[in-house]
């Protein structure tokens, strides 16, 4: 680890709220070590995109994001309205469309990401309380997120 990885390590652990996400890894090949507070995890891309398949994609993360942001928001909704909801399983891909292709798309051109999310809703729950379930699903912050416009401010330190 370089200096400054294993200081923003050791702050990260000592911190009861999370600092950041920090992720180092070499030019040398695609693996990345990922620290998330005391969580340590690692990135990669499959062989077939010049990786070493050492752990999920950048994509693999970002779906796994939504996934679990969509089952928190679910879960704590229903459990806030006393509905009797056992077990929310959330499948999700990824993939690029041709924006002519999209229905839900105002531009017609070039390329779109596509998340298709499944929700599978585990309980004794009216048809009213399924359909509000998945209205609160297009409202957990991760969607609202990926769906609103976003700055990325990135500088060299």
């Amino acid at each position: 680890m370089t200096d400054a990885f294993q200081e923003t390590a050791r702050i990260n652990e000592q911190s009861e709220s999370r600092i950041s996400v920090v992720v180092r890894g070499s030019a040398s090949g695609s693996a990345q070590e990922i620290l998330v507070g005391p969580h340590r995890m690692s990135a990669d891309e499959p062989v077939s995109a010049g990786g070493a398949d050492t752990g999920p994609t950048p994509y693999d993360f970002l779906l796994a994001a939504l996934g679990a942001c969509t089952s928190i928001t679910l879960g704590m909704y229903a459990r806030r309205k006393g509905w009797p909801l056992v077990e929310v399983l959330v499948n999700l891909r990824h993939s690029k469309i041709h924006a002519i292709d999209s229905a839900e798309c105002e531009a017609k051109e070039g390329l779109l990401d596509r998340i298709e999310r499944d929700i599978h809703l585990t309980g004794s729950l009216t048809d009213e309380q399924r359909s509000r379930l998945l209205d609160i699903a297009n409202k957990c912050p991760v969607c609202r997120t990926l769906k609103s416009k976003s700055v990325i401010v990135t500088r060299a330190v």
